[in-house]
């Protein structure tokens, strides 16, 4: 196994050069957030575009049909009543997807009833469930989660086209629901985790458990599904099947306007769902201060304002006509399905602002913005996916201020406040175009969509926008023009589960991570365990790796002292220098790297979910919890 012999300065130069160009499946992998303290009264910040990451995985997968597969329960939904396909009011979150209770698997106990766990050549075991609706455009199944293995993998495909896989961690899916439970979310909503839309009648949930884990051990259930009534299709494989050319007559295709050709790619459109109701919005992403890449989103707070229903978001990018009024969807539409962590979240403004948990495709534009208040006659700009549909563009001016209500219904009045007043000469908005910027001088934006009253019909009403400005003051530069000084940068450690040995290897190297994922089919990636920093800072210490060739397995240790015993004492430990550096100690947002002893194998285990930490305690009799290792983060 060649990999394991990396040594410390192949190590060092693949994590400087992750943090040079903000490589990883999430958010990127550095945390340079600020400059000089003159950055805290930016005015303004130009656009960046996203440049090409090689270190980047995709989320959707390929793979050959399982041999045999998993015999899958199967569950068959009837047709839904008309009336619950009505859209909503004009100028909110459009309604997409109708709440639909699962009977026969709405506990954890009528689920475990029905599955069927068949058994790999590995000893891992594997079950599976089928659930198709009468009419359905796509389908998310909320699979509420109280117990599961981190090493378990999930799998969500079609039986239409099973060779494409959607594949999560156990992990990545406590790490969800932790994330949820931690910014206060109702318990159910936040330990629910909500399948991609996959564009089919019929979703397959496949569930994988690694060897030694007792399939009775698991709790998980699927009491809601929700049921997408319109087709959001992206092409797959050359077919141009898509939701287009539903909004009306009068909006425009952006691709005609080359003024907007940057801009447009700073825009996605939102698929989200909550409580079962599944909506589109849109949103834009945002450049910081110094450019860091970091995948700041804004959108509005109508849209979304809990943790819970940001984790379900799924992003489309580049979602628009390949040439001006082809009335087809481009082929370089992608999403990307791992949610987001949602950041702020104001009424007052109508904001929502998140940091997306994986980095934007190559191309995308991270868009510049103005922190000045702006004023009426200031022309502006909105680029935003009315009804869904392909991308479009507006063209107006800010005609005065107005204060708009946060409760009760949609209501905005008066000559000053907190919104921009926008008149369109050119196109409007809908339902679908909520949450969408406004931008000045083609590059800058100035607000967001709350509602309003303009339309094909009546082009002279007014659309409403809470102001950035506002919202920048209020909350909104602490992530794009904080005042600190630039700090070391964390990087991802990514982690992998490996199907022989039942050990894992965590390593903090993009190119090593690739070179196992491409190289050792017996090693599951398993995404991103935690982050940790590249270099030394004030209560940072090294943490420090080992291998042991005989078993395969690596060792990981903080402690300067118990390196030096490993060294002294187990030669058969091969010394591979320090992996990156965290803190031996509690302290501000770090987290406890809790830590495992296999008295079966001698291998070590850790983590950072207290989930998956209390699932080993119980169900694996041949680890033996060692208390806290060390403290690392749990975000970039």
């Amino acid at each position: 196994m060649a990999f394991f012999s990396i040594r410390l300065a192949v190590l060092a130069a693949a994590a400087t050069a992750l943090v040079a160009c903000g490589g990883g499946d999430e958010a990127p992998a550095f945390r340079a957030q600020s400059a000089p303290a003159a950055q805290a009264v930016l005015t303004k910040v130009e656009p960046f575009v996203q440049p090409a990451d090689p270190h980047q995985l995709p989320a959707v997968k390929r793979r050959a049909l399982s041999s045999p597969a998993p015999q899958a329960v199967q569950f068959s939904m009837g047709a839904i009543s008309q009336e619950k396909t009505l859209p909503q009011a004009e100028g909110g979150a459009r309604l997409i997807g109708a709440a639909r209770a699962l009977a026969g698997a709405g506990s954890a106990e009528a689920l475990a009833s029905k599955l069927v766990w068949t058994r790999t050549p590995t000893g891992a075991v594997v079950a599976a469930i089928s659930v198709s609706a009468e009419g359905a455009q796509g389908l998310r199944l909320g699979l509420h989660v109280d117990a599961l293995p981190g090493s378990a993998a999930v799998r969500v495909y079609s039986q239409q086209r099973p060779e494409t896989v959607y594949e999560v961690s156990g992990q990545q899916i406590l790490q969800t629901i932790e994330r949820n439970l931690a910014a206060g979310d109702d318990a159910d909503a936040a330990r629910t985790w909500w399948t991609p839309e996959l564009g089919e009648s019929e979703q397959t949930l496949e569930f994988e458990l690694p060897p030694g884990t007792n399939p009775n051990a698991i709790q998980v259930s699927i009491p809601s599904v929700s049921h997408i009534f319109e087709n959001l299709s992206l092409p797959q494989e050359g077919e141009l099947t898509a939701k287009i050319n539903e909004s009306a007559g009068c909006n425009l295709d952006s691709t005609c306007f080359e003024s907007v050709a940057q801009l447009r790619n700073a825009v996605a459109r939102m698929v989200f769902t909550e409580a079962g109701r599944s909506y589109l919005c849109t949103g834009t992403l945002l450049n910081s201060a110094g450019s860091t890449g970091i995948p700041y989103f804004l959108s509005a707070n109508h849209c979304i304002s809990s943790q819970s229903v940001a984790s379900s978001l799924q992003t489309d990018w580049f979602y628009r006509a390949p040439t001006c009024n082809s009335r087809s969807l481009s082929s370089q539409s992608e999403s990307r399905l791992g949610g987001a962590a949602l950041l702020y979240s104001s009424a007052a403004t109508d904001t929502a602002f998140f940091r997306l948990n994986e980095a934007p495709p190559a191309g995308a534009m991270f868009a510049g913005w103005k922190s000045d208040a702006v004023g009426a006659d200031t022309s502006v700009v909105g680029v935003h996916h009315p009804s869904g549909d392909l991308q479009k563009v507006s063209f107006g001016k800010i005609i005065g201020q107005a204060e708009c209500s946060s409760s009760g219904g949609f209501a905005c009045g008066g000559s000053s406040g907190n919104y921009h007043r926008v008149q369109w000469s050119q196109g409007t908005t809908e339902g679908g175009s909520s949450g969408s910027a406004i931008v000045s001088e083609g590059k800058y934006v100035v607000g967001t969509l709350y509602g309003g009253s303009a339309s094909c019909r009546s082009p002279q009403e007014p659309d409403f926008y809470g102001k950035f400005d506002v919202a920048y003051r209020a909350a909104l530069k602490q992530w794009l023009s904080p005042d600190t000084q630039p700090v070391t940068g964390r990087v991802p450690v990514y982690r992998f589960f490996n199907s022989k040995t039942g050990a894992h290897f965590f390593t903090a190297s993009a190119d090593e991570r690739n070179f196992v994922v491409n190289t050792y089919p017996d090693f599951r990636y398993e995404n991103i365990a935690f982050y940790a920093y590249v270099s030394p800072a004030a209560n940072q210490n090294a943490v420090f790796r080992f291998y042991n060739p005989q078993s395969g397995a690596h060792f990981y240790t903080i402690s300067a002292g118990e390196r030096d015993f490993v060294r002294n004492t187990y030669p058969v430990f091969n010394y591979e220098g320090p992996s990156w550096y965290a803190q031996p100690t509690a302290g501000g947002d770090a987290s406890a790297m809790y830590r495992f002893f296999n008295t079966r194998t001698g291998a070590h285990f850790y983590t950072t979910s207290a989930g998956e930490r209390d699932f080993v305690i119980a169900n694996y009799r041949d680890f033996r919890f060692e208390n806290t290792a060390y403290y690392a983060w749990t975000a970039p």
